[in-house]
Protein backbone atom coordinates (compact mmCIF):
# COMPACT_ATOMS: atom_id res chain seq x y z
CA UNK A 1 0.00 0.00 0.00
CA UNK A 2 1.44 3.55 -0.94
CA UNK A 3 0.99 6.44 0.90
CA UNK A 4 2.01 10.10 0.16
CA UNK A 5 2.82 11.81 3.11
CA UNK A 6 4.90 14.56 1.97
CA UNK A 7 4.72 16.24 -1.41
CA UNK A 8 7.57 18.66 -3.13
CA UNK A 9 4.93 21.31 -4.08
CA UNK A 10 4.39 22.48 -0.28
CA UNK A 11 7.68 20.70 1.44
CA UNK A 12 11.59 20.71 0.45
CA UNK A 13 11.18 17.04 -0.56
CA UNK A 14 8.84 14.60 -1.33
CA UNK A 15 8.49 11.19 0.93
CA UNK A 16 6.32 8.38 -0.16
CA UNK A 17 5.80 5.29 2.40
CA UNK A 18 5.09 1.96 1.37
CA UNK A 19 4.00 -1.06 3.56
CA UNK A 20 4.11 -4.24 2.32
CA UNK A 21 5.83 -2.85 -0.79
CA UNK A 22 5.67 -5.40 -4.26
CA UNK A 23 7.13 -4.83 -7.48
CA UNK A 24 3.78 -3.27 -8.31
CA UNK A 25 4.41 -0.22 -6.61
CA UNK A 26 7.30 0.34 -7.46
CA UNK A 27 6.58 0.46 -11.46
CA UNK A 28 6.20 4.39 -11.38
CA UNK A 29 8.60 4.93 -8.50
CA UNK A 30 11.26 3.37 -10.36
CA UNK A 31 10.65 5.85 -13.65
CA UNK A 32 10.19 8.76 -11.55
CA UNK A 33 13.05 8.43 -9.25
CA UNK A 34 15.41 6.38 -11.45
CA UNK A 35 15.82 3.51 -9.22
CA UNK A 36 17.95 0.47 -9.71
CA UNK A 37 16.69 -2.56 -10.24
CA UNK A 38 19.03 -4.14 -7.82
CA UNK A 39 17.75 -2.06 -4.70
CA UNK A 40 14.14 -3.01 -5.44
CA UNK A 41 14.95 -6.56 -5.50
CA UNK A 42 17.00 -5.81 -2.42
CA UNK A 43 14.02 -4.04 -0.46
CA UNK A 44 11.77 -6.85 -1.73
CA UNK A 45 13.66 -9.77 -0.33
CA UNK A 46 13.25 -11.12 2.96
CA UNK A 47 16.42 -11.30 5.66
CA UNK A 48 19.04 -8.14 4.70
CA UNK A 49 20.84 -7.09 7.31
CA UNK A 50 21.98 -3.25 8.02
CA UNK A 51 23.92 -1.46 5.19
CA UNK A 52 23.80 1.38 2.63
CA UNK A 53 24.83 1.93 -1.15
CA UNK A 54 25.34 4.94 -2.65
CA UNK A 55 24.67 5.42 -6.26
CA UNK A 56 24.78 8.56 -8.66
CA UNK A 57 21.41 9.97 -7.79
CA UNK A 58 20.25 8.22 -4.39
CA UNK A 59 21.04 6.31 -1.61
CA UNK A 60 19.35 3.11 -0.31
CA UNK A 61 19.68 2.34 2.99
CA UNK A 62 18.62 -1.16 5.00
CA UNK A 63 18.24 -0.81 8.92
CA UNK A 64 16.52 -2.84 11.44
CA UNK A 65 14.86 -2.06 14.73
CA UNK A 66 13.52 -3.75 17.19
CA UNK A 67 9.30 -4.19 18.13
CA UNK A 68 8.79 -2.80 22.28
CA UNK A 69 8.08 -6.40 22.92
CA UNK A 70 9.99 -9.60 21.67
CA UNK A 71 8.00 -13.36 22.12
CA UNK A 72 9.77 -14.97 24.73
CA UNK A 73 10.80 -17.88 22.19
CA UNK A 74 11.32 -15.68 19.24
CA UNK A 75 15.04 -16.53 17.92
CA UNK A 76 15.54 -15.42 14.13
CA UNK A 77 16.18 -12.32 12.44
CA UNK A 78 12.97 -11.64 11.53
CA UNK A 79 10.91 -12.36 14.69
CA UNK A 80 13.28 -10.27 16.66
CA UNK A 81 13.96 -7.08 14.89
CA UNK A 82 11.59 -5.31 11.78
CA UNK A 83 13.04 -3.50 8.64
CA UNK A 84 12.96 -0.47 6.53
CA UNK A 85 14.38 -0.11 3.50
CA UNK A 86 14.74 3.40 2.25
CA UNK A 87 16.02 5.03 -1.00
CA UNK A 88 16.19 8.73 -0.60
CA UNK A 89 17.76 11.70 -3.07
CA UNK A 90 18.15 15.60 -2.53
CA UNK A 91 14.55 16.22 -3.41
CA UNK A 92 12.98 12.77 -2.60
CA UNK A 93 12.50 9.90 0.47
CA UNK A 94 10.77 6.30 -0.05
CA UNK A 95 10.13 4.09 2.89
CA UNK A 96 8.86 0.44 2.94
CA UNK A 97 8.38 -2.23 5.60
CA UNK A 98 6.10 -4.56 6.06
CA UNK A 99 5.21 -4.50 9.94
CA UNK A 100 3.90 -1.23 11.50
CA UNK A 101 6.71 0.96 12.90
CA UNK A 102 5.64 2.49 15.74
CA UNK A 103 8.25 5.32 15.43
CA UNK A 104 7.89 6.12 11.55
CA UNK A 105 4.11 6.51 12.51
CA UNK A 106 4.82 9.00 15.13
CA UNK A 107 6.94 10.93 12.47
CA UNK A 108 4.44 10.54 9.86
CA UNK A 109 2.15 12.23 12.61
CA UNK A 110 4.48 15.35 13.18
CA UNK A 111 4.50 18.57 11.89
CA UNK A 112 6.38 18.74 8.60
CA UNK A 113 8.10 21.90 9.74
CA UNK A 114 10.29 20.17 12.71
CA UNK A 115 13.77 19.82 12.12
CA UNK A 116 13.79 15.96 11.32
CA UNK A 117 11.68 16.90 8.07
CA UNK A 118 13.73 19.66 7.04
CA UNK A 119 16.16 17.51 4.54
CA UNK A 120 15.89 13.63 3.40
CA UNK A 121 19.55 13.91 4.92
CA UNK A 122 18.24 14.88 8.25
CA UNK A 123 15.39 12.95 7.91
CA UNK A 124 17.15 9.74 7.57
CA UNK A 125 19.63 10.55 10.54
CA UNK A 126 16.22 10.63 12.63
CA UNK A 127 15.06 7.21 11.06
CA UNK A 128 18.62 5.57 12.10
CA UNK A 129 18.69 7.31 15.69
CA UNK A 130 15.22 6.17 16.14
CA UNK A 131 15.83 2.38 15.04
CA UNK A 132 19.01 2.53 17.07
CA UNK A 133 16.96 3.81 20.51
CA UNK A 134 14.90 0.63 20.11
CA UNK A 135 17.38 -1.45 20.53
CA UNK A 136 18.60 0.63 23.77
CA UNK A 137 14.90 0.63 24.69
CA UNK A 138 14.84 -3.35 24.38
CA UNK A 139 17.73 -3.68 26.94
CA UNK A 140 16.91 -1.63 29.25
CA UNK A 141 13.93 -2.82 29.41
CA UNK A 142 12.69 -5.63 28.61
CA UNK A 143 15.96 -8.08 28.38
CA UNK A 144 17.45 -6.50 31.38
CA UNK A 145 14.21 -7.47 33.90
CA UNK A 146 14.30 -10.94 32.58
CA UNK A 147 18.30 -10.99 33.15
CA UNK A 148 17.34 -9.99 36.91
CA UNK A 149 14.91 -12.43 37.13
CA UNK A 150 16.78 -15.31 35.84
CA UNK A 151 20.07 -14.66 38.26
CA UNK A 152 17.17 -15.03 41.39
CA UNK A 153 15.94 -18.29 39.71
CA UNK A 154 20.17 -19.49 39.48
CA UNK A 155 20.88 -18.29 42.83
CA UNK A 156 17.68 -18.89 45.16
CA UNK A 157 15.42 -21.59 43.21
CA UNK A 158 15.87 -25.33 43.62
CA UNK A 159 13.82 -25.98 40.48
CA UNK A 160 15.97 -24.40 37.82
CA UNK A 161 15.70 -26.86 34.72
CA UNK A 162 13.08 -25.03 32.77
CA UNK A 163 15.17 -21.51 32.81
CA UNK A 164 17.93 -23.23 30.58
CA UNK A 165 15.16 -22.96 27.88
CA UNK A 166 14.52 -19.50 28.31
CA UNK A 167 17.81 -18.07 29.01
CA UNK A 168 19.00 -20.01 25.60
CA UNK A 169 16.38 -17.66 23.69
CA UNK A 170 17.07 -14.77 25.60
CA UNK A 171 20.84 -15.30 24.48
CA UNK A 172 20.11 -16.09 21.01
CA UNK A 173 17.69 -12.51 20.91
CA UNK A 174 21.36 -11.10 22.29
CA UNK A 175 23.31 -12.51 19.67
CA UNK A 176 20.91 -11.40 16.73
CA UNK A 177 21.11 -8.03 17.67
CA UNK A 178 24.87 -7.58 17.88
CA UNK A 179 25.52 -8.77 14.45
CA UNK A 180 22.85 -6.05 13.55
CA UNK A 181 24.70 -3.37 15.58
CA UNK A 182 27.87 -4.42 14.03
CA UNK A 183 26.53 -3.52 10.42
CA UNK A 184 25.18 -0.24 11.73
CA UNK A 185 28.58 1.10 11.83
CA UNK A 186 28.92 1.78 8.43
CA UNK A 187 25.67 3.59 8.39
CA UNK A 188 26.88 5.56 10.90
CA UNK A 189 29.92 6.34 9.66
CA UNK A 190 28.37 8.01 6.90
CA UNK A 191 26.05 10.45 8.46
CA UNK A 192 29.39 11.22 10.43
CA UNK A 193 31.75 12.17 7.52
CA UNK A 194 32.71 15.74 7.64
CA UNK A 195 30.90 17.08 5.64
CA UNK A 196 27.38 16.20 6.93
CA UNK A 197 28.65 16.64 10.61
CA UNK A 198 26.55 18.31 13.17
CA UNK A 199 24.31 17.87 16.48
CA UNK A 200 22.67 15.22 14.81
CA UNK A 201 25.10 13.10 13.58
CA UNK A 202 27.40 13.06 16.76
CA UNK A 203 23.96 12.01 18.67
CA UNK A 204 23.51 9.39 16.12
CA UNK A 205 27.40 8.52 16.69
CA UNK A 206 27.24 9.04 20.70
CA UNK A 207 23.63 6.66 20.54
CA UNK A 208 25.39 3.72 18.65
CA UNK A 209 28.41 3.78 20.61
CA UNK A 210 26.02 3.58 23.98
CA UNK A 211 23.71 0.85 22.40
CA UNK A 212 26.60 -1.08 21.16
CA UNK A 213 28.31 -1.50 24.52
CA UNK A 214 24.90 -1.94 26.25
CA UNK A 215 24.43 -5.11 24.18
CA UNK A 216 28.27 -6.03 24.73
CA UNK A 217 27.64 -6.30 28.61
CA UNK A 218 24.44 -7.97 28.48
CA UNK A 219 25.80 -10.14 26.47
CA UNK A 220 28.62 -11.02 29.09
CA UNK A 221 26.28 -11.14 31.69
CA UNK A 222 24.21 -13.84 29.83
CA UNK A 223 27.47 -15.79 29.41
CA UNK A 224 28.27 -15.25 32.82
CA UNK A 225 24.74 -16.20 33.58
CA UNK A 226 25.34 -19.38 32.08
CA UNK A 227 28.71 -20.20 33.28
CA UNK A 228 27.40 -20.15 37.03
CA UNK A 229 24.20 -21.96 35.88
CA UNK A 230 26.50 -24.89 34.80
CA UNK A 231 29.06 -24.04 38.07
CA UNK A 232 26.12 -24.95 39.92
CA UNK A 233 24.73 -27.39 38.70
CA UNK A 234 28.26 -29.37 38.37
CA UNK A 235 28.80 -28.23 42.42
CA UNK A 236 25.23 -29.55 42.97
CA UNK A 237 26.54 -32.87 41.28
CA UNK A 238 29.80 -33.55 42.83
CA UNK A 239 28.07 -32.62 46.35
CA UNK A 240 26.22 -35.95 45.31
CA UNK A 241 28.36 -37.92 44.29
CA UNK A 242 30.47 -37.07 47.39
CA UNK A 243 28.02 -38.22 49.60
CA UNK A 244 27.67 -41.69 47.33
CA UNK A 245 31.15 -41.90 47.48
CA UNK A 246 31.38 -41.47 51.71
CA UNK A 247 28.46 -44.17 52.04
CA UNK A 248 30.25 -46.75 49.48
CA UNK A 249 33.80 -46.03 51.98
CA UNK A 250 31.68 -47.08 54.81
CA UNK A 251 30.27 -49.97 52.79
CA UNK A 252 33.11 -51.53 51.45
CA UNK A 253 35.35 -53.08 54.14
CA UNK A 254 31.73 -54.31 55.90
CA UNK A 255 30.67 -56.18 52.53
CA UNK A 256 33.63 -57.29 52.14
CA UNK A 257 33.61 -58.93 55.91
CA UNK A 258 30.30 -60.24 55.29
CA UNK A 259 31.24 -61.59 52.30
CA UNK A 260 34.08 -63.81 53.55
CA UNK A 261 31.79 -65.21 56.51
CA UNK A 262 29.02 -65.64 53.59
CA UNK A 263 31.08 -68.32 51.95
CA UNK A 264 30.17 -71.30 54.13
CA UNK A 265 33.21 -73.18 53.82
CA UNK A 266 32.89 -76.62 55.83
CA UNK A 267 36.28 -76.28 57.60
CA UNK A 268 36.26 -72.47 58.83
CA UNK A 269 36.80 -72.10 62.65
CA UNK A 270 35.24 -69.04 63.35
CA UNK A 271 32.04 -70.23 62.34
CA UNK A 272 32.15 -72.64 65.53
CA UNK A 273 33.15 -69.74 67.89
CA UNK A 274 30.47 -68.94 70.18
CA UNK A 275 31.38 -65.23 70.71
CA UNK A 276 32.05 -65.04 66.78
CA UNK A 277 28.57 -63.24 65.88
CA UNK A 278 29.56 -60.43 68.44
CA UNK A 279 33.19 -60.26 67.90
CA UNK A 280 32.69 -59.37 64.00
CA UNK A 281 29.15 -57.00 64.71
CA UNK A 282 31.93 -55.02 67.08
CA UNK A 283 34.48 -55.27 64.59
CA UNK A 284 32.10 -54.01 62.08
CA UNK A 285 31.35 -50.65 64.12
CA UNK A 286 34.96 -50.14 65.24
CA UNK A 287 36.11 -50.42 61.64
CA UNK A 288 32.79 -47.78 61.05
CA UNK A 289 34.03 -45.72 63.82
CA UNK A 290 37.51 -45.50 62.40
CA UNK A 291 36.28 -44.63 59.14
CA UNK A 292 34.07 -41.97 60.16
CA UNK A 293 37.38 -40.21 62.40
CA UNK A 294 39.69 -40.76 59.42
CA UNK A 295 36.74 -38.40 57.42
CA UNK A 296 36.46 -35.97 60.35
CA UNK A 297 40.22 -35.54 60.93
CA UNK A 298 40.44 -35.17 56.64
CA UNK A 299 37.14 -32.39 57.14
CA UNK A 300 35.60 -34.86 54.16
CA UNK A 301 32.96 -34.64 56.33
Amino acid sequence: MIAHILSAESHPFEWVDITNPTLEDFKELKEKFNLREASIRDCLEVGHLPKIEEFENYHFLIIRSTPQKLDEESQTLQEITNRISIFYGPDFVITTHRNSIPFLENIKRADPKNKPLSSPKSFVNTLVSEALKSFETLVLGEIATKLEEYEEIVFLHQKRKPFLRKLYYIKRQIDVIRSILVLYKDIVDYFHLPEYKNTYTQDLRDLFSRTTTLYRNTSENTAQLLSIYFNIESNHTNEIMRILTIISVFFMPLTFIVGVYGMNFHFMPELQWKYGYPIVICSMLGLSLLIYLWFKRKKWL
